[in-house]
């Protein structure tokens, strides 16, 4: 007696996609508002397409099938809700409009809510879109800091010439004030090459560039009005 031909995953796919269609209902997770049941559906395919080599012909297909879209419908949600949520949606003290039975509000008074917000809440809210009128509140809570590039610029130009060696002060002053390029600076320090299709100098400047970046990041670390 020949042996049955072993189905392929394209050979079930009607059947996959009536399965995975039938939890299009059930989705409700309107939060994530980047992954719909479409984008659902698309993750789960390739899952059953991975593990497919897993399932026992010999068997029903669509218990196995449904068993797999259940579990990666859960890790989905788990993986990009419910490990970032609040706390507080778990939690049998939570009440309604944000407030707490224990506490009176949601808020970091509970150490598990200050936990979430320290560890958890900005991945929260890179995930989860935020209302236009949180961003505003948060926005004007913040306070407007006038910044003076050039006052900034000049202390840090009066720094870096007093740490600068005088072939890195020529470079930096030409090349980043007085905006000539790498061709005028070599010009200016004396700098000649003998290799074909090379600019004068390039490898010294490349270093004195280095060299100069590095110290800069030396001041502005060290300097907080920088």
């Amino acid at each position: 007696m020949p042996r049955k031909k072993k189905l392929k995953f394209e050979d079930c796919i009607e059947k996959i996609d009536l399965e995975i269609n039938k939890r299009r209902s059930r989705w409700n997770l309107t939060a994530l508002s980047w992954m719909d049941f479409d984008d659902v559906s698309q993750i789960i395919r390739i899952h059953i397409f991975k593990k497919w080599h897993l399932y026992d012909q010999s068997k029903s297909l669509a218990p196995w099938i449904n068993t797999l879209i259940s579990n990666q419908i859960k890790n989905l949600i788990r993986n990009n809700y419910g490990n970032y949520c609040r706390p507080c949606l778990k939690c049998a003290a939570a009440e309604s409009d944000s407030l707490c039975y224990i506490y009176g509000t949601q808020c970091s008074s509970c150490p598990l809510f200050a936990q979430w917000e320290k560890t958890k809440k900005a991945a929260y809210l890179t995930k989860l879109p935020t209302p236009l009128e949180s961003v505003q509140q948060e926005t004007e809570k913040l306070e407007l800091q006038e910044f003076d590039f050039n006052t900034v610029l000049k202390r840090l130009n009066l720094k870096l010439k007093k740490v600068l060696k005088s072939n890195e002060w020529t470079v930096y002053e030409n090349l980043y004030l007085k905006n000539k390029t790498e061709q005028e600076v070599a010009k200016i320090l004396g700098y000649k090459t003998s290799e074909k299709n090379r600019s004068p100098g390039y490898k010294q400047i490349k270093n004195i560039k280095k060299s100069i970046i590095e110290k800069a990041k030396e001041i502005i670390s060290e300097d907080v009005n920088i």
